[in-house]
């Protein structure tokens, strides 16, 4: 019997949400935010990204990492409850 796919859960979808509400708040494209994972060490394709941002792939613990050290952001930020704004990038972040 094949393996059941994994649910995204709520912690999931919020996160997804985040990246994308951070993404487009810091002005990248998906193109241009998983160029950024891919430089800190993290292969990431802009489909990736954006399947992620869609909810149809899960987010595991490196690529949040990654995508949260791209946006200037920390995981935590990005698992939080929804807020108005971004977190505000640090000086000196990518």
């Amino acid at each position: 019997m094949p393996p059941r796919p994994l649910e995204i859960g709520p912690a999931g979808r919020a996160a997804a949400q985040a990246i994308e509400r951070t993404r487009v708040a810091r002005g990248y494209s998906q193109r241009q935010l998983a160029a950024r994972v891919t430089a800190l060490g993290r292969p990431m394709t802009f489909t990736a990204l954006s399947r992620i941002e869609r909810t149809v792939r899960r987010c595991d613990i490196d690529d949040l990492v990654a995508i949260a050290a791209a946006l200037g952001s920390s995981p935590n930020a990005l698992l939080a409850a929804p807020s108005s704004r971004p977190e505000p990038l640090r000086v000196g972040g990518i």
